[in-house]
């Protein structure tokens, strides 16, 4: 969850029902930022033939494992969250469904998990973060596990009350920023840490803070861009100690550009700790991905200084999806790719419940607690309580992505006529060797035509994905130039068989 965006849709609480029926109808003004005149055809070459350009890592979720108000007003004592609600049978097809993806070996990396937030409970001094509810962290290793992902993504919300200047997950900042106190702070997230990996939870990447100027009615702490530096270069050294394979990001909002980000770059003591910086373009156009495309346009990397850089966190606010921003999404994770090289993507949340106003615009699926018992026609009427259904405008926008892009997956790049905002391309080899593409036409109205030149002679099948369609195969095509016609609103994935 994030603050209003300079280059993003800004955050709204605009309250209303969950249902899919209503959420279709949402108003995206994402469409033809590239030209004034849509093109209808252009033609590409991928360079297989070349270096390669990055290796992705896979795709990456946010996971909320404890309750939240509707409309992100509150933390409820009601103990409700994922995979905790769902029958037994609903968490394994989640896992097999969503988590992987449908595949047989595994389907996302990650799993963000907010401290403080969706794991908030405490232990008897306040300083230590624990379960909530008994078994919450064996069943999200359980989930890890069964859907033989990597690990989470670690990141606080806020530390535990009593480290807090108010006693409270809600708002407030330190109580010091002393460096007797900083180094008890660090070895009790360290500790926090550990409390998870002990019970089966591997530490992927780890975040000091999300949002480090937030303050809202849910978890957060505030930090000065002097404090954010004093805390960040006393706890992470303890973090690389402890899980030295864990990626360490900052500063989980606008990465190096924000002043706290600035502090910790010009900082080279900090500066060694940094692995990756991370961003939040929440609902944001793809195109500002796209440093060609002005004057919305940017370039990310400019002052990494070597640090890959990564969008972490993508969903839209104002409680809505739409047909438009299938294909949105879909560019967002392309676009972050192809142009600023990263190695991942993370989705804000897998599922979210019936009962909030935000879920339509954050979730992949929906999932029914039991304090939901609404069954009118307009709110998932057939959707029993600890089960789970799709959100499919948001889902088959990364559906594809997760089946077909496999982990450690190599990109290349593809020589185009023109860089279409509306049109992207995105190409890379499986960690076996397959060559896949992916091709979008985000235009309303208009089919748009690629020519592909593949550099090969092997036979191509497509997959086609769009807001009601998820996998539909296409005929198959063989090389080395291809030549396909994209219908509006559509994502597609042409992979080498066999």
């Amino acid at each position: 969850m994030t603050r209003p965006e300079p280059h993003g849709i800004s955050r709204r609480s605009i309250l209303r029902g969950a249902a899919v029926a209503g959420a279709g109808a949402a108003i995206t003004p994402l469409l033809n930022l590239s030209t004034a005149t849509a093109a209808t055809a252009g033609n590409y070459t991928i360079r297989f033939d070349q270096a390669r350009k990055q290796t992705i890592l896979g795709l990456g979720f946010e996971i909320q494992s404890d309750s939240i108000g509707s409309g992100n007003n509150g933390l409820p004592a009601t103990v409700s969250g994922v995979p905790y609600d769902l029958t037994p049978a609903e968490r394994t097809r989640f896992y097999q469904q969503l988590v992987m993806g449908d595949r047989t070996d595994r389907g996302f990396r990650y799993c963000r998990l907010a401290l403080g937030l969706y794991h908030r409970g405490l232990d008897p001094t306040g300083k230590h973060i624990i379960d909530r509810y008994p078994g919450q962290t064996a069943l999200l290793a359980d989930m890890i596990n069964s859907s033989r992902m990597e690990g989470v993504a670690a990141e606080y919300w806020s530390p535990a009350p009593g480290w807090k200047s108010n006693n409270s997950y809600v708002r407030g900042s330190l109580a010091s920023v002393e460096r007797a106190f900083l180094d008890q702070l660090g070895d009790a997230m360290v500790g926090d840490l550990d409390y998870l990996s002990a019970r089966g939870v591997p530490i992927s990447m780890w975040g000091l803070q999300n949002e480090p100027d937030a303050e809202n009615t849910y978890s957060t702490c505030q930090y000065t861009p002097e404090g954010y530096l004093k805390t960040f270069k006393a706890v992470a050294p303890k973090v690389k100690a402890r899980y030295p394979r864990a990626m360490i990001h900052a500063d989980s909002r606008d990465g190096w550009e924000s002043p706290w980000g600035k502090a910790v770059a010009a900082d080279p003591v900090a500066l060694s700790y940094v692995d990756a910086w991370t961003f939040h373009r929440v609902g944001s156009p793809s195109n500002e991905q796209m440093p060609s495309i002005k004057p919305i346009g940017r370039d990310y990397t400019s002052g990494a200084l070597g640090r890959p850089v990564f969008n972490n966190e993508f969903e839209y606010l104002d409680n809505k999806t739409s047909d438009d921003r299938t294909i949105n999404t879909a560019q967002s994770i392309m676009n972050w790719m192809t142009f600023q090289n990263s190695p991942t993507w993370f989705w804000l949340h897998a599922l979210k419940p019936t009962t909030n106003a935000e879920s339509p615009g954050y979730s992949l699926g929906f999932w029914r607690p039991p304090s939901d018992t609404d069954f009118s026609p307009n709110h998932f009427p057939d959707l029993p309580v600890g089960h789970w259904t799709w959100n499919p405008q948001n889902w088959n926008a990364i559906a594809g992505f997760v089946k077909y892009m496999p982990w450690n997956s190599v990109r290349y790049h593809v020589d185009e006529s023109a860089e279409l905002g509306d049109q992207r391309i995105m190409a890379w080899k499986t960690p076996e060797g397959k060559p896949v593409f992916v091709i979008t036409n985000r235009s309303a109205t208009q089919s748009f035509t690629y020519t592909v030149n593949t550099q090969t002679t092997a036979v191509f099948q497509g997959h086609r994905y769009g807001p009601a369609t998820n996998n539909q195969d296409i005929p198959a095509l063989t090389g080395p130039t291809l030549t396909i016609t994209v219908p509006p609103r559509s994502i597609e994935f042409w992979v080498r068989t066999p």
